[in-house]
């Protein structure tokens, strides 16, 4: 694992942590690469049942490094990030990663991802680290955090799939008003607005306990449930409704769903399988 990115994996969950307090987990290449590079691995982890995504030290992640910043005032494209060839800000129109470029990717990796992801945010998610936090399935905050779509006070618009992950969350009005402006908001206006799904005195204790709750439901339902929320976000309702039909099939009469309906009749933990393939 890159030293940009710590990952502990127990009892079915992934304690994922941004490991650059000393930049306040700013985005630079290796970091970059370093989540391209454990979104990647933890999608082929039938083991991992739930993810817990934070960072170490004062804040959450405060966006793209004031190096690379430097890189957009010099006027030279290949100074802005070092230059990682996926990373060229001349090749952003390639789609490397499916619908996505690798930075976009960065953040829509983890909405993604076939398990549901927890972020912690603590101190600041600003700009791209607002956007990485976005693509969470859902996010836990402490009063203090401060949140900004910060990418206009750089002459510039969000572009790591930031568009796509806030429009299912917030009205269109207070997008707009959020992206316009870069103002910061508070950890509580953030839950308010609906950037932040609750206030916590400790979030990463707490998106612990949670992930650990999700854990120990059946993985091949939790998955099924996630495609399914992923789809009724702006698919038709005819095809969720066959979506959903379609899922449960998979689930009925296989190993995990019969165990999950044997633990509750005989009031005992139950005992899965990791996830199927499906």
């Amino acid at each position: 694992m890159s030293e940009r990115i710590t990952l502990t994996i127990e009892d079915g969950v992934a304690d994922l942590r941004l490991n650059r307090p000393d930049k306040m987990n700013a985005l630079d290449p290796a970091m970059f690469d370093a989540l391209l590079d454990v979104t990647g691995q933890l999608a082929s982890r039938a083991d991992v049942r739930a993810v817990v995504l934070s960072g170490e030290g004062r804040a959450f992640c405060s966006g793209l490094d004031m190096a690379s910043m430097a890189g957009l005032a010099s006027g030279d494209p290949k100074a802005v990030a070092g230059i990682n060839p996926d990373l060229n800000p001349a090749r952003l129109r390639e789609r490397t990663h499916g619908l996505a470029n690798a930075y976009q990717q960065v953040a829509w990796a983890w909405h993604q991802l076939p398990m549901p992801v927890i972020a912690a945010l603590h101190g600041v998610a600003y700009g791209g680290g607002l956007q990485i936090a976005l693509g969470a399935d859902i996010r836990l905050v402490s009063a203090d955090l401060k949140m900004s779509v910060m990418e206009i006070r750089w002459g510039i618009v969000p572009d790591m799939a930031g568009m796509v992950l806030m429009r299912g969350l917030l009205r269109p009005d207070v997008m707009r008003e959020l992206v316009y402006t870069g103002r910061t908001v508070s950890g509580a206006e953030a839950v308010q607005l609906g950037l932040a799904t609750r206030l916590c005195s400790d979030p990463l204790n707490d998106a612990r306990l949670l992930a650990r709750q999700i854990a120990s439901h059946s993985p091949d339902a939790i998955c099924a449930a996630k495609r399914l929320l992923n789809r009724a976000a702006d698919a038709p309702a005819a095809e969720v409704l066959l979506a959903e039909s379609v899922e449960q099939q998979r689930l009925l009469g296989q190993p995990n769903q019969i165990e999950a309906v044997r633990a509750g009749f005989e009031k005992r933990a139950p005992r899965f399988d990791n996830r199927s393939g499906s």
